[in-house]
Protein backbone atom coordinates (compact mmCIF):
# COMPACT_ATOMS: atom_id res chain seq x y z
CA UNK A 1 0.00 0.00 0.00
CA UNK A 2 1.38 3.31 -0.97
CA UNK A 3 1.18 6.20 1.70
CA UNK A 4 -0.05 9.26 0.16
CA UNK A 5 1.18 11.75 3.10
CA UNK A 6 3.53 10.11 5.56
CA UNK A 7 3.97 13.64 7.31
CA UNK A 8 -0.39 13.31 8.05
CA UNK A 9 -0.09 9.40 8.57
CA UNK A 10 2.75 10.26 11.52
CA UNK A 11 1.07 12.70 13.11
CA UNK A 12 -2.34 10.55 13.17
CA UNK A 13 -0.43 7.64 14.91
CA UNK A 14 1.56 9.68 17.40
CA UNK A 15 -1.95 11.90 18.55
CA UNK A 16 -3.17 8.38 18.65
CA UNK A 17 -0.85 6.98 20.81
CA UNK A 18 -0.55 10.26 22.94
CA UNK A 19 -4.39 10.44 23.32
CA UNK A 20 -3.91 6.48 24.78
CA UNK A 21 -1.33 6.81 27.31
CA UNK A 22 -3.58 10.61 28.60
CA UNK A 23 -6.66 8.22 28.74
CA UNK A 24 -4.71 5.54 30.46
CA UNK A 25 -2.44 7.84 33.08
CA UNK A 26 -6.57 9.20 33.89
CA UNK A 27 -8.15 5.73 34.64
CA UNK A 28 -5.17 5.63 36.76
CA UNK A 29 -5.36 8.81 39.02
CA UNK A 30 -9.31 7.55 39.15
CA UNK A 31 -8.43 4.29 40.16
CA UNK A 32 -9.31 4.68 43.92
CA UNK A 33 -12.70 6.83 42.35
CA UNK A 34 -13.70 3.93 40.15
CA UNK A 35 -13.23 1.05 43.25
CA UNK A 36 -15.58 3.28 45.09
CA UNK A 37 -18.00 3.30 42.32
CA UNK A 38 -17.55 -0.52 41.57
CA UNK A 39 -17.43 -1.82 45.49
CA UNK A 40 -20.96 0.54 45.39
CA UNK A 41 -22.47 -1.09 42.47
CA UNK A 42 -21.78 -4.64 43.88
CA UNK A 43 -23.17 -4.05 47.33
CA UNK A 44 -26.25 -2.07 45.31
CA UNK A 45 -26.51 -5.49 43.44
CA UNK A 46 -26.82 -7.34 46.36
CA UNK A 47 -29.43 -5.39 48.31
CA UNK A 48 -31.65 -5.28 45.25
CA UNK A 49 -32.81 -8.80 45.97
CA UNK A 50 -34.56 -7.49 49.41
CA UNK A 51 -36.34 -4.64 47.56
CA UNK A 52 -37.32 -6.79 45.06
CA UNK A 53 -38.77 -9.53 47.90
CA UNK A 54 -40.47 -6.56 49.39
CA UNK A 55 -42.05 -5.43 46.21
CA UNK A 56 -43.14 -8.74 45.82
CA UNK A 57 -45.12 -8.62 49.28
CA UNK A 58 -47.15 -5.97 47.76
CA UNK A 59 -45.14 -2.87 49.02
CA UNK A 60 -44.26 0.04 46.23
CA UNK A 61 -41.02 0.45 45.38
CA UNK A 62 -40.39 3.86 47.11
CA UNK A 63 -41.35 1.82 50.98
CA UNK A 64 -39.67 -1.18 50.04
CA UNK A 65 -36.17 1.30 49.03
CA UNK A 66 -37.15 2.73 52.18
CA UNK A 67 -37.11 -0.07 54.22
CA UNK A 68 -34.54 -1.43 52.87
CA UNK A 69 -32.04 1.77 53.30
CA UNK A 70 -33.14 2.39 57.10
CA UNK A 71 -32.41 -1.57 57.62
CA UNK A 72 -28.97 -1.00 56.42
CA UNK A 73 -28.44 2.04 57.82
CA UNK A 74 -29.84 0.45 61.47
CA UNK A 75 -27.69 -2.68 60.92
CA UNK A 76 -24.70 -0.46 60.01
CA UNK A 77 -25.20 1.95 63.00
CA UNK A 78 -25.78 -1.27 65.67
CA UNK A 79 -22.59 -2.66 64.45
CA UNK A 80 -20.71 -0.10 65.14
CA UNK A 81 -21.91 0.80 68.86
CA UNK A 82 -21.68 -2.19 69.41
CA UNK A 83 -18.77 -3.77 68.33
CA UNK A 84 -16.14 -0.66 67.83
CA UNK A 85 -16.41 -0.07 72.17
CA UNK A 86 -15.88 -3.36 72.89
CA UNK A 87 -13.28 -4.13 70.61
CA UNK A 88 -11.43 -0.70 72.03
CA UNK A 89 -12.12 -2.31 75.28
CA UNK A 90 -10.53 -5.05 74.93
CA UNK A 91 -7.65 -4.01 72.90
CA UNK A 92 -7.17 -1.34 75.84
CA UNK A 93 -7.31 -4.59 78.17
CA UNK A 94 -4.98 -6.02 76.28
CA UNK A 95 -2.64 -3.15 76.04
CA UNK A 96 -3.06 -2.29 80.09
CA UNK A 97 -1.98 -6.59 80.49
CA UNK A 98 1.03 -5.78 78.95
CA UNK A 99 1.95 -3.07 80.30
CA UNK A 100 1.13 -4.78 83.84
CA UNK A 101 3.28 -7.61 82.91
CA UNK A 102 6.53 -5.32 81.55
CA UNK A 103 6.46 -2.53 84.45
CA UNK A 104 7.14 -5.42 87.39
CA UNK A 105 10.02 -7.08 84.57
CA UNK A 106 13.43 -5.23 84.32
CA UNK A 107 14.89 -5.27 80.77
CA UNK A 108 17.90 -7.70 81.74
CA UNK A 109 15.29 -10.05 83.61
CA UNK A 110 13.62 -10.15 80.41
CA UNK A 111 16.42 -10.61 78.31
CA UNK A 112 17.81 -13.51 80.88
CA UNK A 113 14.17 -14.96 80.91
CA UNK A 114 14.45 -15.07 76.62
CA UNK A 115 17.90 -16.60 77.23
CA UNK A 116 17.05 -19.54 79.51
CA UNK A 117 14.63 -20.31 76.62
CA UNK A 118 16.64 -20.54 73.21
CA UNK A 119 19.77 -21.49 75.48
CA UNK A 120 23.32 -20.74 74.65
CA UNK A 121 22.93 -21.33 70.49
CA UNK A 122 21.37 -17.82 70.32
CA UNK A 123 22.81 -14.60 72.01
CA UNK A 124 19.92 -12.95 72.71
CA UNK A 125 21.59 -9.33 74.55
CA UNK A 126 23.54 -9.07 71.16
CA UNK A 127 20.29 -9.23 69.21
CA UNK A 128 18.35 -7.03 71.10
CA UNK A 129 21.38 -4.47 70.88
CA UNK A 130 21.18 -4.52 67.37
CA UNK A 131 17.47 -4.18 67.34
CA UNK A 132 17.84 -1.37 69.63
CA UNK A 133 20.59 0.29 67.41
CA UNK A 134 18.20 -0.07 64.47
CA UNK A 135 15.53 1.70 65.98
CA UNK A 136 17.77 4.60 66.56
CA UNK A 137 19.05 4.75 63.34
CA UNK A 138 15.55 4.52 61.65
CA UNK A 139 13.57 6.60 63.94
CA UNK A 140 12.65 9.10 61.09
CA UNK A 141 11.58 6.54 58.48
CA UNK A 142 9.69 4.18 61.32
CA UNK A 143 8.25 7.52 62.39
CA UNK A 144 6.86 8.06 58.76
CA UNK A 145 5.67 4.81 58.63
CA UNK A 146 3.40 5.07 61.11
CA UNK A 147 1.72 8.52 59.80
CA UNK A 148 1.45 6.88 56.94
CA UNK A 149 -1.02 3.83 58.21
CA UNK A 150 -2.61 6.23 60.07
CA UNK A 151 -3.26 8.31 57.18
CA UNK A 152 -4.38 5.31 55.20
CA UNK A 153 -6.72 4.09 58.27
CA UNK A 154 -8.13 7.53 57.85
CA UNK A 155 -8.66 7.41 54.00
CA UNK A 156 -10.25 3.68 54.14
CA UNK A 157 -13.04 4.91 56.87
CA UNK A 158 -13.50 7.99 54.73
CA UNK A 159 -13.31 5.60 51.64
CA UNK A 160 -15.90 3.06 53.45
CA UNK A 161 -18.89 6.11 54.05
CA UNK A 162 -18.21 7.24 50.32
CA UNK A 163 -19.38 3.58 49.46
CA UNK A 164 -21.98 3.56 51.77
CA UNK A 165 -23.39 6.78 50.27
CA UNK A 166 -23.16 5.44 46.70
CA UNK A 167 -24.15 2.19 47.48
CA UNK A 168 -27.53 3.50 48.87
CA UNK A 169 -28.10 5.65 46.09
CA UNK A 170 -27.28 2.84 43.16
CA UNK A 171 -29.75 0.80 44.96
CA UNK A 172 -32.12 3.54 44.78
CA UNK A 173 -31.84 4.31 41.48
CA UNK A 174 -30.89 1.20 40.41
CA UNK A 175 -34.06 0.63 37.99
CA UNK A 176 -33.52 3.77 36.18
CA UNK A 177 -29.72 3.17 35.35
CA UNK A 178 -30.58 -0.32 33.95
CA UNK A 179 -33.30 1.17 31.89
CA UNK A 180 -30.90 3.60 30.73
CA UNK A 181 -28.21 0.88 29.71
CA UNK A 182 -31.06 -0.94 27.79
CA UNK A 183 -31.38 1.86 25.41
CA UNK A 184 -27.73 2.26 24.03
CA UNK A 185 -28.38 -1.31 23.19
CA UNK A 186 -29.93 -2.00 19.78
CA UNK A 187 -33.53 -2.47 19.41
CA UNK A 188 -33.20 -5.85 17.64
CA UNK A 189 -30.99 -6.84 20.67
CA UNK A 190 -32.22 -5.13 23.39
CA UNK A 191 -34.80 -7.90 24.81
CA UNK A 192 -32.11 -10.49 24.56
CA UNK A 193 -29.54 -8.26 26.05
CA UNK A 194 -31.78 -7.31 29.01
CA UNK A 195 -32.93 -10.96 29.96
CA UNK A 196 -29.11 -11.88 30.58
CA UNK A 197 -28.62 -8.49 32.12
CA UNK A 198 -30.92 -9.55 34.71
CA UNK A 199 -30.39 -12.83 35.48
CA UNK A 200 -26.48 -11.54 35.66
CA UNK A 201 -27.48 -8.61 38.12
CA UNK A 202 -29.86 -11.53 39.88
CA UNK A 203 -27.49 -14.12 40.32
CA UNK A 204 -24.52 -11.33 41.88
CA UNK A 205 -27.59 -10.47 44.54
CA UNK A 206 -28.14 -13.87 45.42
CA UNK A 207 -23.75 -14.63 45.33
CA UNK A 208 -23.72 -11.50 47.67
CA UNK A 209 -26.30 -12.08 50.04
CA UNK A 210 -25.19 -15.80 50.50
CA UNK A 211 -21.93 -14.92 50.94
CA UNK A 212 -22.50 -12.13 53.90
CA UNK A 213 -24.89 -15.26 55.48
CA UNK A 214 -21.80 -17.47 55.58
CA UNK A 215 -20.01 -14.83 57.32
CA UNK A 216 -22.71 -14.03 59.80
CA UNK A 217 -22.90 -17.81 61.06
CA UNK A 218 -19.14 -17.98 61.20
CA UNK A 219 -18.78 -14.28 63.00
CA UNK A 220 -21.44 -15.97 65.61
CA UNK A 221 -20.66 -18.69 66.09
CA UNK A 222 -16.84 -17.77 66.76
CA UNK A 223 -18.02 -15.58 69.27
CA UNK A 224 -20.28 -18.06 70.78
CA UNK A 225 -17.35 -20.80 71.02
CA UNK A 226 -14.68 -18.57 71.98
CA UNK A 227 -16.90 -17.26 74.85
CA UNK A 228 -17.65 -20.22 76.09
CA UNK A 229 -14.25 -21.89 76.02
CA UNK A 230 -13.05 -18.99 78.11
CA UNK A 231 -10.91 -17.68 74.87
CA UNK A 232 -9.48 -14.34 75.00
CA UNK A 233 -10.90 -11.71 72.96
CA UNK A 234 -14.21 -12.94 71.48
CA UNK A 235 -15.51 -9.81 69.89
CA UNK A 236 -12.33 -8.61 68.46
CA UNK A 237 -11.88 -12.61 66.80
CA UNK A 238 -15.85 -12.64 65.83
CA UNK A 239 -15.43 -9.43 63.86
CA UNK A 240 -12.00 -10.68 62.20
CA UNK A 241 -13.81 -14.42 61.41
CA UNK A 242 -17.01 -12.39 59.60
CA UNK A 243 -14.48 -10.35 57.71
CA UNK A 244 -12.31 -13.39 56.63
CA UNK A 245 -15.01 -15.23 55.38
CA UNK A 246 -16.48 -12.59 52.93
CA UNK A 247 -13.44 -13.32 50.87
CA UNK A 248 -14.30 -16.63 49.12
CA UNK A 249 -11.76 -19.61 48.95
CA UNK A 250 -9.01 -18.27 51.68
CA UNK A 251 -10.56 -16.33 53.50
CA UNK A 252 -11.69 -18.57 56.51
CA UNK A 253 -8.50 -20.03 56.46
CA UNK A 254 -6.82 -17.11 56.83
CA UNK A 255 -9.04 -15.98 59.43
CA UNK A 256 -8.96 -19.22 61.13
CA UNK A 257 -4.93 -19.23 61.24
CA UNK A 258 -5.28 -16.07 62.91
CA UNK A 259 -8.00 -16.47 65.77
CA UNK A 260 -5.66 -19.87 66.82
CA UNK A 261 -2.39 -17.65 66.36
CA UNK A 262 -4.06 -14.63 68.75
CA UNK A 263 -5.63 -17.38 71.12
CA UNK A 264 -1.04 -18.88 71.16
CA UNK A 265 -0.26 -15.26 71.49
CA UNK A 266 -2.97 -14.50 73.99
CA UNK A 267 -3.16 -17.72 76.17
CA UNK A 268 0.87 -18.99 75.77
CA UNK A 269 0.28 -21.45 78.90
CA UNK A 270 -3.29 -22.41 77.68
CA UNK A 271 -2.29 -25.74 75.38
CA UNK A 272 -6.07 -27.30 76.03
CA UNK A 273 -7.27 -24.14 74.52
CA UNK A 274 -5.11 -24.11 71.27
CA UNK A 275 -5.74 -27.81 70.72
CA UNK A 276 -9.98 -27.11 70.98
CA UNK A 277 -9.36 -23.68 68.95
CA UNK A 278 -7.57 -26.13 66.31
CA UNK A 279 -9.44 -28.73 66.33
CA UNK A 280 -12.92 -26.30 66.36
CA UNK A 281 -12.02 -24.68 63.07
CA UNK A 282 -10.69 -28.01 61.27
CA UNK A 283 -13.93 -28.72 61.94
CA UNK A 284 -15.82 -25.67 61.30
CA UNK A 285 -14.50 -25.45 57.64
CA UNK A 286 -15.42 -29.00 56.92
CA UNK A 287 -19.20 -27.99 58.13
CA UNK A 288 -18.94 -25.05 55.53
CA UNK A 289 -17.53 -26.67 53.02
CA UNK A 290 -19.70 -29.61 52.35
CA UNK A 291 -23.11 -28.24 54.36
CA UNK A 292 -23.31 -24.43 55.10
CA UNK A 293 -22.00 -22.83 51.79
CA UNK A 294 -23.30 -25.44 49.16
CA UNK A 295 -27.16 -24.95 51.43
CA UNK A 296 -26.52 -21.48 51.40
CA UNK A 297 -25.10 -21.00 47.48
CA UNK A 298 -26.66 -23.26 45.87
CA UNK A 299 -29.33 -21.41 44.55
CA UNK A 300 -26.82 -18.40 43.79
CA UNK A 301 -24.57 -19.60 41.61
CA UNK A 302 -23.19 -22.26 39.90
CA UNK A 303 -19.46 -21.96 39.27
CA UNK A 304 -17.32 -25.38 38.83
CA UNK A 305 -14.66 -26.03 41.78
CA UNK A 306 -11.67 -25.10 39.39
CA UNK A 307 -13.20 -22.28 38.16
CA UNK A 308 -13.50 -20.65 41.70
CA UNK A 309 -10.13 -21.30 42.22
CA UNK A 310 -9.04 -19.67 39.39
CA UNK A 311 -11.64 -16.91 39.43
CA UNK A 312 -10.23 -16.04 43.25
CA UNK A 313 -6.54 -15.71 42.54
CA UNK A 314 -6.82 -13.75 39.50
CA UNK A 315 -9.40 -11.52 41.14
CA UNK A 316 -7.41 -11.31 44.06
CA UNK A 317 -3.99 -10.34 42.17
CA UNK A 318 -5.52 -7.87 40.01
CA UNK A 319 -7.61 -5.76 42.62
CA UNK A 320 -7.32 -6.97 45.90
CA UNK A 321 -9.75 -8.21 48.09
CA UNK A 322 -12.30 -6.35 46.10
CA UNK A 323 -11.41 -8.64 43.29
CA UNK A 324 -11.32 -11.55 45.42
CA UNK A 325 -15.20 -10.38 46.64
CA UNK A 326 -17.02 -10.16 42.50
CA UNK A 327 -14.16 -12.94 41.56
CA UNK A 328 -16.70 -15.54 41.33
CA UNK A 329 -19.88 -13.66 40.42
CA UNK A 330 -17.86 -12.27 37.66
CA UNK A 331 -17.25 -15.64 36.54
CA UNK A 332 -20.76 -16.93 37.08
CA UNK A 333 -22.09 -14.38 34.53
CA UNK A 334 -19.09 -15.31 32.17
CA UNK A 335 -20.27 -18.78 32.61
CA UNK A 336 -24.09 -17.56 31.97
CA UNK A 337 -22.80 -15.60 28.28
CA UNK A 338 -20.61 -17.86 27.09
CA UNK A 339 -23.76 -20.77 27.93
CA UNK A 340 -26.55 -18.71 26.32
CA UNK A 341 -24.72 -16.74 23.38
CA UNK A 342 -21.41 -18.18 21.99
CA UNK A 343 -22.43 -22.09 22.76
CA UNK A 344 -25.87 -21.39 20.84
CA UNK A 345 -24.37 -18.84 18.21
CA UNK A 346 -21.55 -21.53 17.04
CA UNK A 347 -24.05 -24.58 17.08
CA UNK A 348 -25.78 -22.75 14.30
CA UNK A 349 -22.80 -22.06 12.59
Amino acid sequence: MKIQNPFRVGLLAGLGVLLAVTIGSAVDQLSTILTYVGAAIFLALGLDPLVSFLERRGLPRWASLLITVIVVLGAVTGVMFAIVPAIVKQASALVQSILDYTSGVTWGDFISTIQGYVGDSVNVQEIAEGVTAYLQDNFDTITGNVLAVSLGIANGLFGAFIVLVLTLYFTASLDTLKSALYQLIPATKRARFADLAEQVTESVGRYIIGQVSLALCNGVLTFIFLSVIGGELPVVFAFLAFLGSLIPFVGTLSASVLILLGQVLLLPDSIPTWITVGVYYLVYMQVEAYVLSPNIMKRAVKVPGAVVVIAALVGGTLLGILGALIAIPVAASILLIMKQVVIPRQNEL
